[in-house]
């Protein structure tokens, strides 16, 4: 739906929210009587002086929502209004929630199932596993209707979205500038593969926004406020992903995080959120699954090996779950000496082939028939 140039640029007005939005609105009748009426008559109806009231400054925003409409025409952008019916729900409960989202791309902004993914720019070997691990898990086993969420940064975020291309789920970035442009240039690319395959890159910034460092701050609270959770990947002790964290926390979503080693860097700020009690630990797809109350399909039937060959940490680990019957992975990691971090990415790859089970509460067990 195309909006009036008086929707654009009522939308416009800095640190104007839905709440405040409507309570004017229903005071003057509409966006074009806000516009129309003087500065006298708004400071008079409103009994306060605010500088939105003032004619040089309305002038200004028309002005400007004149051109942004032209953009829009012409590069046939989504626009997304608060008084909308497909404005997203799960911004109804925001208190800061924009007016406006801006959309290139098709992608429903009021899926069912909605995710997103946050960490470093300085993401390492062992986090973009975990990206890819997650959101190949969630494709698999809680299926297409899964949209990955992020912020088309370097690192995990970039990693979140190729990871969703290559399992085949609809990806979302929020990025913090107008649509005449991509930032960071190099990700171009895979803004238009987003799009072209059922994704959006989605903005509350008009065209023309320049790149600002607080406008990636704001821009953190959309990625929080679209999704039913926030998965923290990698993060060092400060950065985004922890403000993102605390957002979505702050919003009543669910908040998780992939645990790592005490003494790596990029794992300090995850390792902070668990223990703060901000994140949920995570350990894989099927973790996700459960805590949201997402039905996870049967998994499909291995082929297994006719000669099964282990490794030494493998057979130890067949070896006890044999005997035990079924191990929370914390008691799996104390009883063998293996870090969990290790340990997880032993347990995905020969869940993988087939060799063990993932049960509900982070438990593991040898696969029947083997």
């Amino acid at each position: 739906m195309i909006p009036t140039v008086s929707q654009l640029a009522f939308s416009m007005i800095r640190g104007m929210t839905p709440d405040v939005a409507s309570e004017i609105l229903e005071a003057v009748g509409s966006e074009d009587a806000f516009f129309r009426m003087s500065e006298k008559e708004l400071r008079d109806f409103a009994q306060l002086s605010s500088r939105i009231f003032d004619d040089g400054y309305r002038s200004g925003l028309l002005e400007k929502a004149e051109r942004e409409l032209a953009f829009i025409s012409e590069k046939g952008v989504r626009t997304v209004y608060f008084t909308d019916k497909d404005y997203p729900v799960r911004f109804l409960t925001v208190p800061d929630a924009p007016l406006m989202l801006f959309a290139a791309g098709s992608c429903e902004l009021n899926a069912k199932k909605l995710v997103s993914i946050v960490g470093t720019r300085h993401a390492t070997n062992y986090g973009v596993g975990l990206c890819r691990d997650l959101v190949a898990g969630l494709a698999e086993q809680v299926g297409s209707d899964v949209v990955i969420v992020s912020g088309l940064a370097y690192g995990i975020d970039i990693a979140a979205h190729l990871a969703a291309l290559d399992a085949g789920l609809p990806t979302i970035a929020v990025v913090a500038h107008g649509l005449d442009m991509i930032y960071p240039a190099q990700h171009r690319a895979t803004a238009a593969e987003i799009v072209r395959h059922g994704g959006a890159v989605v903005t509350e910034y008009p065209s023309l926004t320049r790149v600002h460092r607080s406008n990636f701050l704001a821009r953190n609270r959309i990625v929080a406020a679209l999704s039913d959770c926030t998965v923290v990947v990698e993060s060092a002790e400060k950065g985004g992903a922890l403000v993102t964290a605390n957002i979505a926390q702050s919003y009543g979503r669910e908040v998780f995080a992939f645990p790592g080693k005490v003494t790596d860097e990029y794992s300090a700020g995850c390792n902070r959120l668990i223990r703060k009690n901000v994140a949920s630990l995570l350990l894989s797809a099927a973790d996700l699954a459960d805590a949201m109350g997402w039905e996870r399909k049967e998994p499909m039937p291995v082929q297994q090996e006719l000669f099964v060959e282990l490794t030494a940490e493998e057979q130890q680990i067949v070896d006890l779950l044999g005997e035990k019957g079924e191990l929370h992975i914390n008691d799996l990691g104390a009883a063998l000496n293996v870090p969990i971090h290790k340990l997880l990415s032993l347990l995905v790859d020969m869940e993988f082939r087939g060799l063990v089970d993932v049960l509900p509460g982070n438990r593991y067990a040898v696969r029947k028939n083997f």
